[in-house]
């Protein structure tokens, strides 16, 4: 097997996990990129703009464009930071509420996805893409 043949794959598993978050979520509304947004501010609290665009390996313009969608959809709100050009991000109040509805759409489409995958298959899985997560993370500060 080439590394060509591997990260083809992983891109093509990528995008079809993508579709199938879009799919999901499409009858609330909301697109796999938002709901990246969502998912990190409910699991690590509010961020700045910037803090998200990183952590998310997003460049800003996209960013600008979801944070503003979900905003104009009552999701999210912005204050600034400490440092005026800086603008956090935090969960509204209809989000928090609607949070727990998206959350079980995505968890029952995450088991439909991984009903053929055994669940010793799936802890490896989640050790070694959270290894390889971090060290490409650790290699590009680096």
């Amino acid at each position: 097997m080439t590394t060509h043949t591997l990260f083809h794959t992983i891109h093509q598993l990528s995008r079809e996990l993508t579709k199938q978050v879009n799919d999901t979520l499409q009858p609330f509304g909301l697109y796999s990129a938002q709901w990246a947004v969502l998912f990190v501010l409910k699991t690590k609290g509010s961020m700045s703009q910037s803090a998200l665009c990183e952590y998310l390996a997003v460049e800003a313009p996209p960013m600008t464009r979801t944070v503003q969608r979900l905003a104009k959809q009552g999701y999210v709100g912005q204050t600034p930071g400490e440092d005026k050009r800086v603008k956090v991000i935090h969960l509204t109040e209809k989000a928090q509420q609607a949070y727990p509805e998206w959350e079980q759409a995505v968890l029952s489409m995450n088991d439909r996805l991984l009903e053929c995958v055994p669940e010793e298959q799936r802890v490896f899985m989640q050790s070694m893409l959270n290894e390889w997560l971090g060290k490409m993370k650790g290699d590009l500060h680096e």
